[in-house]
């Protein structure tokens, strides 16, 4: 009842804020000085104009409603209602521009009140959205909307995912405990907090007695039979049932079932920067920042470059090889922030704390990551992106795809000046594997607003790149 609630009071904050927005387009585009703007008769009123004020509206709010955006599991992610809302936007200009023109409705509709709206629209929903997560992720109403969760068998997947919760990465969830597996043996002891609830035997009750709603067996813990009686049994009591599967630990979202001549194969899809559209718009935002940062910190390129030439005579610029998309190696550009001998001995490592190579000016450029700014260059190229993983030497990663779990999954993308792992902290002489880590998320979970966050992250953090 709570949910229904609250899906009743998005879906009318939505429709109020749609409608809003539908008709601060048409103010703008009609009723101030937009409106001498490319039409014959700028004599338009709101009442000639309220048929397609209504129809966008409604076909808005269609779209959102049929890209998931009042789904309850949904508003504890707001990265991912952030997506929902630009796409539909977008969407919704293309379609509603173009069953305008196909219908020839009367007056004409203005390609610049579909602008307006759209515009309008996206930043207006994302502001409401924004206010209605702030009030639900308090824990009062956050802990009513987070799926009760029970585990059926434990495994270490099952505990790096429960860290993830307690870091507040994916609070949607809450473990409620673990259920003994058949013959009473976890693979894993779990975490003091999550409680053992009972055996494989006694899990209907345990069902009925928790007030759970999700189960997730972890594969492996039992044979096919007792699996598809576990799964036949939350049918039963109208509880969602997932299965952890112990074959896959990486890329866990790209997870998708094929038929395979009618045979059921489950494998790795296509992820997110996998689609062209994604590809895109992600290289479209990479030469527009690049432009602008090459713009706007030119002089700064150009202070700190006469200051590397003053205390050091030599090239003020360094290239250094670095490993690119698909295992490609290029040359990043940087502003030398060391000596000219650093690297005398032939043995090239990381950077490490208080370098003795370093420069004085050196150790300021790299606390403010002003050596990286030639980098915009690399992006212009296409050698790099704005936001990825970040590029590592060959010498130093020549083994780490041997030892290292997954390492060059990372190099299915392109390079980054900044990423996610460096604005968490892991930058330099950090833990290689926790890095790849970060990087294996960011390339899972790729959307428009996590690169629009991590580049925000970069300028307040000062640990966007190494």
């Amino acid at each position: 009842m709570a949910h229904q609630k609250l899906v009743a009071v998005s879906f009318l904050g939505d429709a109020a804020v749609v409608f809003i927005a539908m008709i601060l387009a048409y103010l703008l585009r009609f009723e101030s000085d937009l409106q001498h703007m490319g039409i014959d008769d700028p004599a338009i009123d709101l009442r000639a104009y309220l048929g397609h004020v209504i129809f966008g509206g409604v076909l808005m709010l269609a779209m959102l409603a049929n890209f998931r955006v009042h789904d309850p599991r949904n508003y504890l992610a707001i990265r991912r209602t952030f997506t929902v809302i630009f796409k539909t936007c977008v969407l919704w200009f293309v379609g509603f521009l173009g069953i305008s023109l196909i219908l020839k409705l009367n007056p004409a509709i203005s390609r610049v009140y579909c602008v307006l709206g759209a515009t309008s629209s996206l930043v207006l929903l994302c502001a409401w959205r924004w206010f209605l997560y702030c009030v639900l992720r308090r824990e009062s109403f956050a802990q009513a909307l987070r799926q009760k969760a029970i585990f059926v068998g434990w495994n270490e997947e099952c505990g790096r995912a429960l860290d993830r919760l307690g870091e507040g990465r994916a609070n949607q969830i809450n473990v409620h405990g673990v259920v003994l597996p058949p013959g009473g043996q976890l693979e894993m002891a779990p975490p003091a907090n999550v409680p053992v609830l009972g055996s494989y035997d006694s899990f209907r009750d345990v069902v009925r007695n928790s007030g759970a709603d999700l189960i997730m067996a972890v594969d492996g813990c039992m044979d096919r039979h007792q699996m598809l009686m576990l799964a036949e049994t939350c049918g039963k009591e109208f509880v969602d049932f997932k299965l952890v599967p112990s074959c896959f630990q990486i890329l866990v979202s790209g997870l998708q079932i094929e038929s395979f001549h009618g045979m059921p194969v489950l494998g790795i899809g296509k992820l997110p920067l996998h689609h062209a559209f994604n590809n895109a718009l992600k290289r479209g935002i990479d030469v527009l920042g690049a432009l602008v940062g090459l713009v706007l910190f030119a002089p700064v390129i150009t202070v700190f470059c006469l200051a590397v030439w003053m205390e050091s005579r030599g090239p003020v610029f360094y290239r250094q090889r670095r490993i690119g998309l698909n295992g490609r190696p290029f040359e990043i550009y940087k502003i030398r922030s060391m000596r000219l001998d650093a690297e005398a001995a032939g043995s090239p490592g990381w950077t490490v704390k208080d370098d003795p190579r370093r420069l004085k000016i050196g150790s300021f450029m790299r606390e403010w990551n002003i050596d990286e700014l030639p980098q915009f260059f690399n992006v212009l190229c296409g050698e790099m992106s704005l936001v990825g993983p970040r590029p590592e030497r060959p010498e130093l990663i020549e083994n780490f795809k041997e030892e290292i779990p997954h390492y060059n999954v990372r190099h299915n993308i392109k390079p980054g000046v900044t990423g996610w792992a460096q604005v968490n902290g892991l930058r330099g002489d950090t833990c290689l594997r926790e890095r790849v880590k970060f990087d294996l998320d960011y390339i899972e979970n790729w959307n428009f607003f996590l690169d629009l966050q991590i580049m925000v992250m970069t300028f307040f953090s000062r640990k966007g790149a190494c």
